[in-house]
């Protein structure tokens, strides 16, 4: 199968921040870049209708439900995340953002009901990411959801960035608790992770740019303590410059890297392990960087995943599989005629890190879309977002849809299935019992239950 997106040029530019132009492209070229792609309505409008097929290996689809609109505005999703029976549905820049958070009952995974809306209240802002985790302090016992927070335009006075705290123990009624304000110069948080470490609650924010428009006052990568969530501290800040082969003279966003290359660093997610003792940042051609948080006071630098001269890095995001043994990098690459570098779209790598200090790259998992490189620059045909669920890898890949990979053998990933309704533009993708959740940006939340009869 070898299809072509057509995908008029302008996906690229919906996020336009003060200094950003809103014809841009991609995170590598700053200021003529917003930090996220995806597409608003008309760009949605222009995606090319694809014969779809509605499963992905014994998986069917038996739901896609849109967003409500409220006071007639329709917003389009981000990311999503499932937990204890409900899916958290984050909203990206349509019609001006503000769209908050969504929560879906699950309890009828064909028949998924919006019950709640939560995380709008700051003007100017989208609210791409949310983790949910249940926390027991001394400060507060519940079901703690944090919600990153962009800003459309740093112009704006009444925009901030950074992410708030909410308690939805009752997903009915989420009660606002607290907000990690950013620089007013930094566009906000974008990804980010809520990790619990022996009962103590920590949230690993990326800040994409952070130290190169605070000039290294603030950095890409905070790790805070949400104990308690009415007053977040932040613990530790992650500065490239502590790596041997970035300078002192590091600018904070363009790296001369060993290679010869200039290369842009910037962190655009975290995440960690299932016990809060590593985070995993991703930190674009500085690669995918690991830390030991096992002592949130005492953070330790341990390695990091490196780039051949002529593969662009764009780490993306990360995943873990096989007990937190291995690494799953997905990387972004929306050019892929760039000069200098090899001829294709953003593909996965797979990497042992057994020994965090050496990781081993093991394979790399290319789809049949990411050597579709005719139809010029699209963020059509780059991997986007992981999971992964038991020895399956899941793939958010926009117009691609959903993609599968055994990877039972991480050394030889092999694609078990596809799902590509059509007119679908995927963001993001969760595993949550017996169904997979996944964000379609112009069409809502869309449910895939396992077949039993096959």
């Amino acid at each position: 199968m070898n299809k072509k997106f057509l995908v008029n040029s302008t996906l690229a530019g919906i996020m336009t921040f003060s200094l950003f132009t809103p014809t841009a492209f991609a995170h590598d070229m700053l200021d003529d870049v917003g930090i996220e792609k995806g597409a608003h309505e008309a760009d949605l409008n222009e995606i090319p209708k694809i014969e779809g097929n509605k499963s992905l290996s014994n998986w069917k689809e038996v739901a896609a439900t849109p967003l409500k609109e409220y006071d007639g505005v329709e917003n389009n999703t981000a990311d999503v995340y499932s937990h204890k029976g409900y899916a958290y549905l984050g909203t990206h820049t349509q019609n001006g953002g503000e769209g908050g958070v969504r929560i879906f009952d699950m309890k009828d995974p064909k028949n998924p009901e919006e019950i709640a809306k939560f995380a709008d209240d700051i003007p100017g802002t989208w609210q791409e990411k949310v983790i949910v985790k249940s926390v027991n302090t001394p400060e507060f016992k519940g079901e703690l959801a944090a919600v990153s927070v962009q800003q459309l335009n740093r112009n704006n006075p009444d925009s901030k960035g950074g992410f708030l705290l909410y308690d939805v123990s009752d997903p009915h009624n989420p009660e606002k608790l607290g907000f990690w304000e950013m620089d007013k110069r930094v566009p906000g948080t974008h990804e980010l992770y809520l990790t619990v470490q022996n009962g103590k609650p920590f949230v690993l924010s990326a800040n994409p740019y952070a130290d190169y428009y605070t000039h290294g006052e603030s950095k890409d990568f905070a790790l805070v303590d949400v104990s308690d969530p009415k007053q977040p501290e932040t613990i530790y800040e992650f500065d490239p410059r502590i790596l041997p082969e970035v300078s002192d003279d590091f600018n904070g966003y363009h790296w001369d890297s060993p290679d010869g290359k200039t290369r842009p660093v910037f962190n655009h997610s975290a995440m960690s392990d299932t016990n809060g003792d590593k985070a995993l940042l991703s930190f674009w051609d500085l690669g995918t960087i690991i830390l030991d948080i096992s002592d949130p006071y005492n953070v330790k630098y341990e390695g990091r995943t490196d780039y051949a001269p002529d593969v662009q890095g764009s780490a993306h995001s990360a995943a873990l599989a096989k007990g937190g043994n291995v690494l799953i990098e997905t990387r972004e690459v929306y050019n892929p005629t760039k000069e200098g570098y090899e001829e294709s779209y953003g593909y996965t790598r797979i990497f042992d890190i057994k020994d965090p200090a050496n990781p081993k790259e093991l394979s790399t998992f290319k789809t049949d879309l990411v050597d579709n490189v005719e139809d010029g620059i699209t963020f059509a045909n780059t991997v986007h977002d992981p999971k992964v669920h038991g020895n399956t890898l899941y793939l958010s890949h926009y117009a691609g849809g959903l993609i599968a990979a055994d990877i039972t053998d991480p050394a030889n990933p092999v694609q078990t299935g596809q799902y590509q309704p059509e007119g679908a533009y995927f963001w993001g993708v969760d595993v949550d019992r017996n169904y997979i959740l996944a964000s379609d940006m112009g069409n809502g939340l869309k449910v895939l239950q396992k077949n039993n009869s096959k």
